[in-house]
């Protein structure tokens, strides 16, 4: 399968020191990634995301079934990172992400994050606000908002600073990719496996996982 690549104008700003490993997801440095919204099971659904080389760094396969109750996101070995459900319940609904560890850590029955639909807002840009509450098994959670659009995706937190970003994939000429590659910028210091957790949530809102 050929390699899917940042712009070669980030690709640059990046030195072999600065590339992610499997079992590193945080950077001291703004990250670039790309998403491509299939699976790489044949006939499959899920998303693939490639990093700044080409490497493939993050994936979801759910075969044959689309708009699941339930996606794991995997590393590119095909360790589970997290698991997400989307929890269907009178009135609203939202959405437990599950954080996996192997050293038997991690609570199967209390969500690592939650996701709601923040209702009521007020706005007339056509957006979708959702409200992240993380470590939810704390008694003090922190929290980040998603704001959502057809084909945008910002992640911030409550003062409004920009955590990641998700657009369509443009080419240095100015010409778009299909609407199913898209590009992914983390900021630095941002666990780039929770930002594709939630954007994980994103698609499967948009019903495109």
């Amino acid at each position: 399968m050929a390699k899917v690549y940042s712009n070669k104008s980030n690709l640059s700003t990046i030195s072999s020191s600065s590339s992610i490993s499997s079992n590193s997801y945080m950077s001291p440095r703004r990250e670039i990634f790309t998403l491509w919204m299939k699976s790489l099971v044949y006939h499959g659904n899920g998303c693939t995301v490639y990093d700044s080389k080409g490497q493939i760094v993050y994936r979801i396969d759910n075969y044959n079934i689309k708009r699941s109750k339930e996606v794991h996101l995997m590393d590119s070995n095909g360790r589970v990172l997290f698991s997400i459900r989307n929890r269907k319940v009178p009135v609203f609904g939202h959405w437990d992400g599950y954080k996996w560890s192997y050293e038997g850590v991690t609570s199967k029955e209390i969500p690592w994050f939650q996701v709601k639909k923040i209702h009521n807002v007020l706005r007339g840009d056509n957006m979708n606000y959702y409200n992240v509450i993380l470590g939810c098994n704390q008694a003090e959670a922190n929290c980040y908002n998603i704001i959502l659009g057809t084909t945008s995706i910002k992640i911030v937190t409550q003062a409004g600073r920009l955590v990641a970003e998700v657009k369509q994939k443009q080419a240095t000429s100015g010409v778009l990719f299909g609407s199913d590659v898209l590009t992914l910028v983390v900021e630095p210091h941002v666990d780039h496996s929770l930002v594709m957790a939630l954007v994980t949530v994103c698609g499967l809102i948009h019903h495109k996982i």
